[in-house]
């Protein structure tokens, strides 16, 4: 019996499914003249003036019309509008409708609007069952925003949605959008973007491969292959946000920031950019990379900062700063460097390395010459020390003063001066590299000239007071002056030894993430959340 039930139960629904299925006759309303000829057009009735035909919720009017009972279709000419409830009006010069299947199609001078936006082609196929129209015939939809044209097209009127899988352009004001597969709401004016896609504006040109603009509000997330161009600078990275309105952009996973005035390059896993303010914030194993002299110097820090204009840049490198040049190397709790004046600091517990000549104070600065583009000095302020490894014993040569000025040439260290309280101990050498004796003495002043890891000549002024000892009369613990510390084994080797341990295994979290990501087939973006919701939040809105 229970059986039984079940499937009568099943009967009834799968009627009830057929009823609802069946169409309705299209009903003719209005027509000021009506006329059958079988010669003329067999099994249709001709209509005539102010034609007016219902169906389903659609009317469609027209100055003329063959109406084909049997098939339940309609063919209308002239002035031929289809009007769906308040939401959308179709207008051509020639129209089919088949009540059968619920579709239309219109051609001759194709307007469709909606209350968002109106689209104008040569021919316009609409399916009322799934609420899609679509055309092959080229295009134009125009919104108060946007003015979109493509060959192609297809809208989906219950989502407000236009899908182009061919050429479509997006003409806004500020700019233009390019993309061969693109999505576009009309309430919204939310964009998303998948395959080569370009945003083209006087301020700057931005490539992706998928992305999300938001036509109205001017903001935009792009991911894939992306990257923003300026006049002066190119901005990348694996996830790109923008905001046109205040030429904000933040970039987060393999940014890489190109200078292409200065040709210098910055790089970490997060940037944030204020274009209006010339300013950038670098964090996450960021690097400033900086062309001195045909050579590369790379400058880390926890936190960059590079602020001013082309030519009167400032770049601040802030918390366990390390720097590598080829011939150079050194660390710092910060960096203050000035482009306009050439100008480097070194600031707070500063030590630097140039060939094996390792040097510490207080405070250091470095002073470019922005014509030859070449270090042309150093200062190191209160508590001057250079070291230096005797070339062939186990012994340290030591300089130490209030003050050092040194000189550069060719961006070596060529010539040191140290004043104010100046000790030396210094191991002394023959033409044969004999040792001659341990030269240690005080005085007011001390000069060096330098060449490379080799001290040519090392001359003492004003209260010289001191001797040079034979190796064998100065005990070990005489041979290193006050506050002496060796600290060659935190000497950076390579432009890789500037990030610590920590931000290296981030990296490789971030290079392993990608390599799957790009590993997977490219798909489009998830529709947001604020697209899908925008009309209930509209409203939400508009009732507070």
């Amino acid at each position: 019996m229970k059986k039984l039930f079940l499937l009568f139960g099943f009967i009834f629904c799968f009627f009830n499914q057929l009823e609802a299925q069946k169409t309705t006759k299209i009903d003719i309303e209005n027509a000021d003249f009506s006329d059958v000829n079988q010669d003329e057009i067999p099994d249709a009735v001709l209509l005539r003036g102010n034609v007016r035909v219902r169906h389903e919720g659609v009317v469609m009017t027209c100055n003329k019309a063959y109406f084909f009972q049997k098939e339940n279709y309609i063919k209308a000419f002239g002035e031929v509008q289809m009007v769906q409830g308040d939401t959308l009006f179709l207008n051509s010069k020639y129209a089919e409708y088949n009540g059968e299947v619920k579709q239309a199609y219109a051609t001759g001078n194709v307007v469709m609007r909606s209350p968002e936006s109106t689209l104008t082609s040569d021919t316009i196929n609409f399916d009322r069952n799934t609420q899609e129209a679509f055309y092959n015939s080229y295009g134009t939809i125009t919104s108060k925003e946007n003015v979109l044209k493509s060959k192609s097209g297809r809208y989906y009127a219950n989502q407000k949605k236009f899908r182009f899988l061919t050429a479509v352009t997006i003409t806004n004001p500020q700019y233009v959008i390019k993309s061969n597969h693109l999505d576009y709401y009309t309430n919204s004016g939310h964009s998303y973007l998948f395959g080569p896609s370009t945003v083209t504006s006087k301020e700057n040109y931005i490539y992706t491969e998928k992305g999300f603009y938001d036509t109205k509000k001017n903001l935009a997330h792009f991911l894939r292959k992306s990257y923003i161009k300026y006049n002066d600078r190119l901005i990348e990275g694996d996830s790109l946000y923008y905001d046109r309105n205040r030429e904000f952009a933040s970039a987060t996973n393999n940014v890489k920031i190109t200078d292409s005035i200065n040709k210098g390059v910055i790089k970490g896993h997060y940037a944030e950019v204020y274009k209006q303010k010339d300013s950038m914030f670098v964090t996450r194993r960021a690097v400033a990379i900086n062309l001195v002299e045909k050579d590369s110097v790379y400058i880390h820090g926890k936190k960059l900062m590079v602020t001013g204009k082309t030519g009167n840049r400032v770049i601040r490198a802030f918390n366990n700063v390390r720097f590598f040049k080829k011939d150079m190397s050194g660390k710092c709790d910060s960096i203050y460097s000035d482009q306009k004046s050439g100008l480097t600091k070194l600031i707070k517990n500063p030590i630097l390395w140039n060939f094996e000549n390792q040097m510490t104070g207080d405070v250091m600065h470095l002073i470019g010459n922005n014509e030859t583009e070449k270090l042309d000095s150093l200062k190191v302020l209160n508590n001057a020390f250079i070291v230096s490894k005797d070339s062939l014993g186990t012994g340290y040569n030591q300089v130490k003063g209030q003050n050092l000025y040194g000189k550069f040439v060719d961006s070596k260290l060529r010539e040191v001066d140290l004043v104010k309280n100046t000790e030396v101990i210094y191991y002394m050498r023959n033409d044969d590299q004999e040792l001659i004796g341990i030269n240690k003495s005080v005085c007011s002043k001390i000069n060096m000239i330098l060449d490379g890891n080799t001290i040519e000549t090392i001359t003492n002024y004003n209260q010289v007071e001191g001797e040079i000892f034979p190796e064998k009369d100065l005990p070990e613990n005489a041979r290193k002056l006050r506050g002496f510390i060796w600290r060659g084994d935190e000497r950076i080797k390579t432009k890789d030894g500037i990030f610590p341990v920590e931000e290296n295994e981030l990296d490789a979290k971030i290079q392993a993430k990608k390599k799957i990501e790009m590993e997977k087939e490219n798909k489009p973006l998830e529709i947001r959340k604020e697209t899908l919701n925008y009309d209930k939040n509209s409203r939400k809105s508009a009732v507070k």
